[in-house]
């Protein structure tokens, strides 16, 4: 399949990729030159400097999600849940899982820009911040969940604790043995997470089975 991009664009491309893997300051103009092809003189032509090829994929990556979290929130900015399962964890990574491509930097980048101390970093969790307070009420409708006696905690809490999932999905593949977002490892953790919400840690053991077989 040809590559239509504009060579601005292959050059923004290379430069999230290579932010993603080794953080922005360790990569260098040349670096990002020589993987997007062209000469270090080429990419300061676009961007003048590689501070504002950051902002750039800095923005690109926003844009891109604000077009998931628009998305789930359409229709007069209502979130629509498909049932009791929803409820795991407000199913913000599942989402973005499904829209992007396997092997896309940006779950990387989305990691380093949530934990960087930056306007980017503050906006987007702001923005999650509301989908998750909208995905509670949205469960609270359907019956599957309570707000709680302080629903901005517990939209909080819940929005913490699937992005940590997210965030830590390497450590967790380390420690778990399965990936907590593939198909198979959400349906490990799902049933265990709903046990949690629905008792608390006192919760009765999940069923083998309800794990795809793993004791």
């Amino acid at each position: 399949m040809p590559d239509d991009r504009t060579t601005r664009a292959v050059i923004r491309d290379e430069a999230l990729r290579l932010f993603a893997e080794r953080g922005p300051d360790a990569v260098t103009v040349r670096q990002i030159a020589t993987a997007a092809g062209v000469s270090p003189g080429l990419v300061v032509h676009h961007f003048r400097s590689k501070d504002n090829l950051r902002t750039e994929v800095d923005q690109y990556v926003l844009t891109v999600f604000e077009g998931l979290l628009n998305e789930l929130t359409a229709d007069g900015g209502t979130v629509a849940v498909d049932g009791p399962e929803a409820a795991t964890t407000g199913s913000l990574s599942e989402i973005f899982l499904r829209h992007l491509p396997v092997g896309s930097p940006l779950p990387g980048y989305l990691r380093m820009l949530l934990l960087s101390d930056t306007d980017a970093g503050r906006g987007l969790f702001r923005r999650l911040y509301a989908v998750s307070c909208k995905i509670l009420d949205a469960l609270a409708d359907a019956g599957v969940a309570s707000r709680g006696k302080d629903p901005q905690v517990r939209a909080a809490l819940l929005l913490v604790n699937d992005l940590s999932v997210f965030l830590l999905r390497d450590k967790l593949t380390a420690v778990l043995g399965i990936d907590p977002l593939s198909a198979a490892g959400l349906a490990r953790l799902g049933p265990e997470l709903l046990s949690i919400y629905a008792g608390g840690l006192n919760a009765a053991a999940v069923a083998p089975e309800a794990q795809g077989g793993q004791a």
